[in-house]
This record gives C-alpha cells, structure tokens and sequence, in this order.
C-alpha cells in the first residue's frame, strides 16, 4: 500500500522553483519517466501533492489505480489525469458519477478544461455529444451500455469511477460492481473512494477480477481541521491542545490527545444549573437559537458555514427562524446580486408555479444570505443555493446530510445540531464514517486556512462521544451486490447460465463472503479440534459411554419438552378460567408482586391484551386496582367466593377501595377452607419412563466414574454443536451468490423469461427494464395489464412502481376512478402473485406498489397547474415537496421510455409510453 506522507511536491511550479541541483535532477528524471504527468502537471498553479503523484503515476504506466482520500483533498484530479492521457493518447474515457448532479456538475468542469467539442454527458435523460472522447455519465448508464454492447465503448481506454465506495449502497451498489466486472480488461480502472479502512481487501479483489491494481492511501487533509463544541454563547476546542503544538496541533483532529478539560468543567456547570430529573438525568434546557449561534460563528470569523440538520421541515423552519430574529449577513450590493442570479435561473419558471413553490420567501432568505438545501427543493432552486454559496453571497445554509453526497460545495464551518438522524426506520447514531464524510465539507482548499467543525451541545451530548466520533479512522467498504431479474436476464444472455454463475462468484460480494469463510472454517477446525481433546475422557471402559451419554442426553430433552408442554397446558386452562370469572368473584393470585387475595371489578373480556388474552381490574386485599395481564396466572385460578361490588363503585377512591378489601377477606376467611379442587395427577410418559429404566440398566450407569466421564461427554457434546454451527455457517457462505442466482434463475423459468438456458422474447422485453420492479413491470406489459390506458393514464399507473413514500401512513391514498383504478388494482394482484412466489423461494426482490405518486402524476400529465398537482400529494402538511414531485416525475419517465422501447415499435403500449413521457416532460420536469 502507498501512503500520501509530508515530503516536498515533485511536480508542478513549486517543484520547479526549486533551485538545488538534486532536487532539478530528479524533475528532469521525472519528466523523462512520466512526460504525459509532466505536461499535466505543468497546467495547475499549484504542485501536486504526493499521493496525487503517485497515483498518476500508476496510471501512465498503465496500471489500474485505487485512491482512497478524505473529502476534499484533491482525488479528481486524478480522475483529471485519466481524461488527459485518454485525449492524449487518442482514446476515450468516460468519467462516471453515482447521481446526475455530480455528473451535470463535472460536465461542466470539463468543458472549461477541454472545450465542449471534446466532452459529452449521458445521464439517461440528458444526451449531449454521446460520441465525444470524454462523456460524463451516471454508473447505470455505463452498465447498460456493457449489456447492450454499445459501439459507444469502442476505443475505451479509462474509466473513472467517482465515489467508488457507493457500491456499499444497499439500493444501487450492485451496479457499481456490474461495471467493474464487465468492463474489458484492455480499460484502466481508476476508482476513487473516500477514505475506507479495507481498501487492500477492495484493491486485491480488483486484482483478482482486472490484474495489476495500485493502492494509494492518504489520510491527509490538505486544509486541518479543528474539533468545537458550542455550550450556549461559548466555544471550546473538543480536544486538550498538545504543549508542543507543531504539526500535530495543526492536524485538527488530535489524535491520543485527550478531550479539553475545560470543556468538561464547563459542561458539568452547566448540567448543575439546568438540574436533573427523577433518573438521574441532566434536564434537557433550551437549545440555543439558531441565528444566536450563527451570529457567534460570524463574530468568530467562521462563515460560511453548513448546518447539518437531519430533517427537510427543520431545515426550512430553521430559515424561518432566523428571518423573524431578523438575521441579515449580506450588504446591498451582494443583496442585488443575489436577486440578479435568483431571477436570471427562475425566468422559465411562470409566476403562478412561482408562488406555489414558494418563491418570494425563498428570495427573501437569500438575499439576507441564509438558505435551505435539501432533496426537496426544486432542482433549479437548489443550483442556485449552490452558486451563490460557491460564490461566497450565501453565508449560512441549513442542509440535510444529502449535501455530503459528492457535491463541491465546502465550507469554513460545518455546524452538527445533533448527533442522531432518522434512518427511515428509528432515530439512531451518527457513524463515525458519517460524522466524517459531513464535517469533511469544513475547510476550502486555497481559501481557509483550517477548517472547523462545531458540534452544538446539549445535555444528551457526551463530549467523549464526540471526540470518538471524530478519531475514529474504520470505515469499512461492503458489498451489496445481489442478483436481481434483469441482471440474471443480461447475464444469460450475454454468457450462458455457467459462466454467469461463474462471474457471480467474482463478485466483491463473493469475494469478501470466501474471506469471512476462510476464518469461520479455521474456527470450525479449531472448535474441532478442542472437541477431540475430550474423547478419551469420554469414554468408559465398562461400556459404549456414547451410547450411554445419547440416553441422558435423550432424557434430558424429554424431560424439558414435557416441563413446556405441561407450562403450557397450564396457561391455556389459566386462560379458560379467567373468561370465567364475573363480577364480584374472590379468586387468590398465586404469586408475583400482587400476590394474594383479590376482587374482580371488571373481566377484561372487551380489553383483551397481546393474543387477545382477558386483562381482568382487580383490587387486592392490599387495597391496590389495577389490570393484571394473564401472565400473572401461570395456571387455572378459581372463584373462591363472590362479593357484591357497589354498580358504581370506584376504586380511585380510597374509602371505597377499603370497604371493599374488607368485605373480600371476610368471604374469603369463611368460604377459602371448604374449597377443595380435586386435580387429576400428570398422565404418565411412557416413553419417558422406559429411557429411564434402559439408562439404570446400562453397564456404564454404575461406573464410579460415571458422572466425570458425562462432564467431558457434555464439553465434547456442546463443542461439536458449535463446531455444526459453525460449519453450517460455512456452507451458507460459500457459493450464496451462486445459489441466490440458481433460485432467481429458477423464477425466470417458470415465468417463461428463459427456457433451457436461453433468453426467451418476453426475457428480452425483462432485459431492457432497468427498476427494481423490473419482473413486475415485464408481467404487466406482457399480460396487457396497461393496454388501452390514455397517456396521462399509463403515466399514474406506472408511476406506482416506482415511488416510494418518504414515510409510513394508514390512510390509503385516493385513485382516478375508472381505467386508472382498475390498472392499478390489476398491477397489485400481478405483484401478490409475485411475491408468493418468491417468498416459496426464499427470495425478496420485488417492492410493494406504492399508490402515493398516482393521483400527482396523473393531473400533472394532464397539464394541470403546479400548485393543485403538489397539493394532491402525501406530504406532512398535504403537500409534496417539489425536489421530490420533480425527482419522481423524472423517474416515470425513463421508466416510461424503457417501456416504450421494451414493448417493441409497433405497440400500441410503446407508443402511448411516449406520449406519456412527453405528457409528464413540462414546466418544472423539463427545466430540471
């Protein structure tokens, strides 16, 4: 592995201007050696620093390359080199991106580099220059060029693969995976990832799968990085500041240093004056206001700054917010010139869809300098935050963690509000492979000086937690790669089911599944080994003590079946007696914390608990009322007398409750001795028993030596059931992305898409579906599911493949009556069928339609205005957010082209699914 260090740049003017002998000598050696880096190097103002080097270094040898740097060091510039020695060489080299922002943003860096005559974009919607040398493109659009064998990739020479770690992506990594294992082997990969602890294991399956592949690592961050944490109006460095200073002080990050002592202190005053709760708990107080906060981080000098805040609506009420404190960070010429760019990008838009998206408040924040950025906003609108950030007009921008995704838009400052995000699922921890890629934004190369990262405290923020957060360096890189129908499809038909098998095996996934394997079975074998150093205190002399330890063994389990079996049949007659009980009944709780004599107030026949279980109010003689679970009765319980309970009796009331308990004991003391419930003894396992009388026959039972012989039997009896579990483990990781394949191969056939190993026509329609619905889309084209529909019509009900809402809501959502309806009705009884199927299989590939986008995508292709299509969505407030309408409206398009091109040219369907995509591509969807 190769590692960026501190040693001089030896590339570029700085190099240059080195006057020493041996320092000219080695540039003149290196120019010799690597004039293509040379004369590229010559093109920036500033040396290259050395991982950078050594990287393209790699690179002109014709080596494949891995870099794994921070965010913000300066990685594409090596994906930069790729495109220079494509175009010097006479080749191409297409630059991929995992989303169309990245992608639309590097486009445009290039073409101020080369010219736009040398430089394309493909992002599936967007085609500009196809054929040129030098194409940007998202990932999927390179992956189905390899399955199409376009003529495109004639003359590939590189192939940089941006944000290579996306391939962790539990939705899309796969595809990431699919690039690298079918790209020829005559292309020079160059994968740029961020900063990842297993980037050997990555580089040695790229070994594996494409020959020589250079590891270069770099931990350096070009601009420092110092750790804040704000306490009210107060800031503190993170970490205890080293006495000798010097290049590690510089470093930000402090590693081995301790958390500021001062920091401490001052916290623990503070929890003192906000006071504890009943647990033991610091209070939680007030959260400082958010323009106080900023206005802290423009008297320190730390604007501009990003303020992660994991939540669309909190970043929009944080705009808010400041705008009523009257917040104002620009002065009146930036004020003009932010209206100037704001007006020039929204001129398209019309005014009415203007103040349906919120246009004027939008403006007014901008001009005082503050913004939200978040995947709601529409696209254009957060280009323009963007911009004006970039160009220094914006000062604060409240940002959900999206904005890390690869974005240039760094800052002096990142602001963390919390330490925790909602996943989709429960609010959990940030990661420390999270807290980095976030706070990586602070710090502009060539601007600041250092960077700084400030995290807002509050009383459930530790700051050791913090400092963890910030030193920890494992980020592990993991395959999500699984097969999926239309991979399965593309395979067959590329290279017959064996050698897709085969390929599968090559897979990262797999890769990574065979080294977990090797240790597992190296702990398989030595749990077995450990085993067998038992055998010989295991056996006796007298007899087969094997033979004899399966008996007690067989006993023992009898024995324990029996103990739940007979638990269990005494909680089924619990819960038969308690359906019994009436009003007024004296029953005795048999053990637990309400132990004793108590009254039935209430049944709890109409307030059934878990399963449906009586949850009966009692009031025990100790004079407490409450419901009792049907746990509290491990058996049948009887009435042992009845009381009258007063028709309104309450027993909140304490007078009441104490006549009552009286009246209970009194009954209970004359009727509890003449209760004599008469149980039938325990039916007699025979079975059991004659285990028993064979174990007392046994020649081993009357060893003296009997029980330390069954001690080693039992050592050696539990080690080889771990040595089994472990083995299975094994078994299920050797081979699982091969047998995955054989089960989705399996449903291939009995759908008809392949038959004998060979793609069918319908599997050709499935092979140009590219959506994680894709089997359920090829069945609904094929069964005419979506004939007949109008184009604004196919457009809703394709839509419901697709969308998947932001969160979870009981209420179904409102359908156009008629044709959509009965589509959509059809669609979900074809995905029902599907996904018993799978379910027989063991497989889960097909997403249940989501019905959320149809009635917004059906008035928004009906030409409908902006305003009333938002309002039909299931937003928090009953509107969709534009960055989401915009974002999926984008999707049903090209769902709705690959329909189009699926269903052949003479379809009826196919030419509908055209003028559905023109339909759903107008006003804000086409400007986007």
């Amino acid at each position: 592995m190769t590692s960026g260090s501190s040693r001089p740049r030896t590339h570029g003017p700085e190099a240059e201007a080195d006057g020493s002998p041996s320092h000219r000598y080695f540039a003149a050696r290196q120019r010799a050696e690597f004039p293509r880096l040379a004369d590229f190097a010559g093109r920036y103002a500033f040396g290259l620093d050395d991982f950078q080097v050594k990287a393209c270094q790699a690179l002109e040898k014709d080596s494949g390359v891995l870099v794994c740097a921070p965010t913000g060091s300066g990685k594409t510039v090596v994906g930069e080199f790729a495109v220079h020695l494509a175009l010097a060489s006479g080749r191409k080299c297409f630059y991929t991106t995992p989303i169309k922002a990245l992608s639309n943003q590097k486009f445009h860096d290039l073409v101020d580099q080369h010219g736009a005559d040398a430089v394309g974009l493909l992002t599936g919607d967007t085609v500009i220059n196809g054929e040129a040398p030098v194409v940007v493109m998202t990932t999927e659009v390179l992956r189905n060029m390899l399955y199409a064998g376009s003529t495109t990739l004639d003359g590939l020479g590189f192939v940089v693969m941006d944000e290579v770690h996306y391939l962790a992506d539990r939705f899309r990594g796969a595809v990431w995976e699919e690039v690298i294992i079918h790209l020829p082997a005559s292309v020079s990969l160059v994968s740029l990832s961020a900063t990842v602890s297993n980037a050997e294991e990555f580089a040695d399956w790229l070994v594996s799968l494409r020959g020589h592949t250079e590891v270069v690592v770099s931990e350096h961050r070009p601009v420092p990085l110092w750790q804040h944490v704000l306490v009210g109006r107060r800031m503190f460095d993170l970490f205890a500041v080293k006495a000798s200073g010097g290049e590690d002080a510089e470093d930000g990050q402090q590693e081995g240093a301790g958390v500021n002592p001062s920091l401490m202190r001052h916290i623990r005053q503070q929890e003192r004056k906000l006071g504890y709760d009943r647990r033991g708990r610091p209070r939680r107080g007030r959260p400082p206001f958010r323009s106080d906060v900023v206005s802290k981080l423009d008297s320190e000098g730390l604007l501009p700054a990003i303020v992660f805040i994991f939540s669309r609506a909190a970043c929009d009420a944080a705009v808010s917010q400041c705008l009523s404190d009257g917040l104002r960070l620009t002065d009146s010429d930036e004020e003009d010139a932010i209206t100037r760019v704001a007006s020039e990008r929204t001129a398209h838009i019309g005014t009415s869809d203007l103040n349906a998206l919120g246009y004027y408040p939008w403006l007014d924040g901008l001009r005082r300098g503050i913004a939200a950025h978040h995947a709601g906003l529409l696209p254009v609108f957060k280009e323009v935050v963007e911009e004006l950030f970039v160009r220094g007009l914006v000062k604060v921008v409240y940002a959900t963690e999206t904005l890390a995704l690869g974005i240039n838009m760094p800052a002096r400052t990142v602001v963390l509000e919390r330490l925790v995000k909602y996943n989709g699922e429960e609010h959990v921890d940030l990661t420390p492979g999270e807290y980095t890629q976030l706070t990586g934004r602070a710090g502009r190369r060539g601007i600041d000086v250092e960077g700084h990262a400030v995290t807002i405290w509050t009383p459930d923020v530790d700051p050791r937690h913090v400092a963890g957060l910030a030193s920890t360096r494992t980020y592990p890189l993991n395959s999500s790669f699984a097969p999926s129908y239309n991979m399965a499809i593309n395979l067959i038909g590329g290279l017959g089911v064996d050698k897709s098998r085969e390929l599968l095996s090559s897979s990262f996934a797999q890769f990574q599944a065979d080294r977990k394997v090797v240790g597992l079975a190296e702990q398989a074998r030595a749990v077995r080994r450990a085993a067998e150093e038992f055998d010989d205190g295991a056996s006796c002399d007298r007899g087969d003590f094997g033979e004899y330890f399966a008996l007690r063994m067989a006993i023992s389990d009898r024995e324990k079946i029996s103990a739940r079996e007979r638990k269990a049949a005494a909680r089924a007659d619990a819960r038969v007696a308690l359906t019994k009980l009436r009003v007024g009944d004296v029953i005795r709780i048999p053990a637990g914390r309400r132990a004793g004599l108590a009254v039935v107030l209430d049944p709890g026949l109409t307030r059934g608990g878990r399963d449906g279980e009586p949850r009966p109010l009692v009031l025990t003689e100790a004079r407490w009322a409450g419901r009792l679970a049907a746990a509290a009765f491990p058996a049948a319980v009887d009435s042992l007398a009845r009381i009258k309970v007063p028709k309104h009796f309450n027993h909140r009331d304490p007078a009441s409750r104490r006549d009552l308990s009286a009246a209970m004991r009194a009954a209970a003391a004359v009727s509890e001795p003449r209760i004599q419930r008469g149980r039938s003894g325990p039916d007699v396992d025979v079975e059991l028993e004659d285990m028993r009388l064979r174990l007392r026959e046994h020649p081993c039972h009357a060893c003296p030596e009997v029980n330390a012989h069954a001690a080693n039997a039992g050592r050696r009896h539990r080690l080889l059931a771990d040595h089994a579990r472990l083995q299975d483990r094994v078994n299920r990781r050797s081979g699982s992305l091969a047998r995955t394949f054989d089960r989705v191969r399996d449903m291939l056939d009995d759908y008809g898409y392949i038959a004998d190993g060979t793609v069918t026509e319908p599997g050709r329609v499935l092979g140009r579906i590219w959506s994680e619905a894709d089997l359920l889309v090829a069945e609904c084209v094929r069964a005419g599911d979506w004939d007949g529909l109008a184009p604004p019509e196919l457009a809703a009900v394709a839509s419901c493949v697709l969308y998947e809402a932001r969160r979870d809501s009981d209420v179904a959502p409102a359908l156009p009556k008629g044709a959509v309806s009965q589509a959509v009705s059809a669609t979900l009884r074809r995905f029902e069928s599907i996904a018993s199927d799978e379910r027989a299989r063991g497989l889960h590939l097909t997403r249940e339609p989501d019905l959320g986008f149809v009635w917004p995508m059906y008035r928004w292709a009906r030409g409908e205005p902006l305003g009333k299509v938002l309002a039909a969505g299931d937003g928090p407030d009953g509107m969709m957010p534009a960055g989401d309408f915009v974002r999926w409206a984008r999707q049903t398009v090209d769902l709705l082209g690959q329909i189009g091109r699926a269903a052949g040219a003479t379809s009826g369907l196919a030419a509908t699914a055209r003028e559905a995509a023109e339909a759903v591509r107008h006003g804000v969807v086409a400007d986007s």
